[in-house]
């Protein structure tokens, strides 16, 4: 049987974990309850084991289980941890490591995919530190869903109410039933920077982190697809499920992309240096009295226009188009000049290359759709679910 370790905290929305707890249990989930010492203010313990059919769990060292190291059991006992409600004070908490209960305990020790839903007042919900707190969470993988924006127990009106409890389920089900949507297809995806020598010291490259290729990546992993990941250098850890294929240079990674040919789709996010040098000096150019050295430079193949028009074309073309000025009339003339059939482009000037976020706009053949800033596995959550839609119902 599933299961999810709730943990309650201490916020006014508590009691409404009493209704997710019986929606779970009509799903067939069982649920191990933990409370924090202030959410026994709001919701009695009692409640709360009568609707799970356990009990609950509020003391860190507890004799009848200390024996067993009874919080490590408990954090791994679970498929899912969620806090309902996640209040600033406990995301704050988790942010910094903190493990100074039983509830915090189990959520720095558990290895399952962690849910929060935040409510708290407005306010404290767009407190900076709390958002500080929010974005090194996600960044960090925590799974986040809400607040919505209403009326609130002290009056106001904003985000930071809680979602409700039939939302909170479903998002609960998504995690614990994965979406295999696109099992049996083959993905190809670029990702990173491309790095083309001058010498053996020296190279062109571009502050390209990989992040958003490896999102994507993971995401299409995480959905059943075999995905190829070329990938450029960078330092970020190759996505569960993935076969990754290093390149360093623009001709290694279209050789590599020709080479994982037929796929069923491509999504090209690498930054690919469109030029190199024509020639490669052999020592390190030295500085010398005549001024600098002339470089001459050669333009590189274009991976994306060559998987476009290859003979074993990806059923779906997705391009990236990272732009610096007038976004949108380069990245439209971008897509019809490659002939790629949705290309997804973003405004790079304000420190995208390494961010965990990312404000992109995807273009297609229906028009413009502008996505509002998102961290980059959101991006990767969205543009996934688009191409499992494409492949359920592909356009005549």
């Amino acid at each position: 049987m599933r299961r999810v370790l709730l943990i309650v905290s201490g916020g006014i929305a508590a009691f409404r974990a009493l209704e997710l707890v019986r929606l779970l249990r009509a799903d067939g989930i069982a649920v191990t309850p933990v409370m924090t010492e202030a959410a026994k203010a709001f919701v009695t313990p009692l409640s709360l084991e009568t609707l799970a059919g356990e009990r609950v769990h509020d003391a860190l060292f507890e004799p009848t289980q200390e024996s067993e190291i009874g919080h490590i059991a408990l954090a791994r006992s679970a498929d899912l941890a969620v806090v309902c409600p996640a209040t600033a004070n406990i995301m704050a908490r988790m942010a910094h490591g903190l493990a100074d209960d039983l509830p915090t305990t189990l959520l720095l020790a558990t290895t399952s995919p962690i849910l929060l839903a935040p409510a708290m007042n407005v306010r404290m919900w767009e407190h900076p530190a709390t958002q500080a707190n929010l974005k090194l969470l996600e960044a960090r993988g925590v799974s986040v869903i809400g607040p919505d924006v209403g009326s609130m127990a002290c009056g106001e009106v904003g985000a930071g109410r809680l979602s409700e409890p039939p939302v909170i389920r479903d998002a609960i089900l998504r995690h614990l039933k994965p979406d295999r949507s696109l099992a049996g297809r083959h993905v190809l995806v670029t990702a990173g920077p491309t790095v083309e020598p001058l010498d053996p010291v020296r190279f062109l490259s571009n502050h390209s982190s990989g992040r958003q290729g490896y999102a994507i990546a993971a995401a299409l992993a995480k959905r059943g697809a075999d995905v190829t990941l070329v990938s450029g250098p960078v330092s970020i850890p190759v996505p569960e499920g993935v076969r990754r294929i290093p390149v360093q240079t623009a001709r290694d990674m279209l050789a590599a992309c020709e080479a994982a040919l037929p796929a069923d789709a491509a999504i090209c996010t690498a930054a690919v240096s469109d030029w190199r040098a024509k020639d490669v000096a052999p020592g390190k150019i030295k500085k010398t009295g005549d001024g600098p050295p002339t470089l001459e430079l050669v333009e590189n193949p274009d991976i994306l226009a060559t998987l476009c028009h290859a003979s074993q074309r990806p059923r779906l073309v997705v391009g990236f188009a990272a732009e610096t000025d007038d976004v949108l009339h380069n990245a439209q003339a971008k897509r019809l000049r490659k002939g790629c059939d949705w290309l997804v482009a973003n405004d790079v000037r304000h420190g995208v290359f390494g961010a965990m976020r990312n404000t992109v706009s995807l273009i297609d053949d229906h028009g413009l759709q502008n996505w509002p800033e998102m961290d980059k596995t959101d991006v990767a959550e969205q543009l996934v679910q688009r191409i499992a839609a494409f492949f359920v119902n592909p356009p005549s």
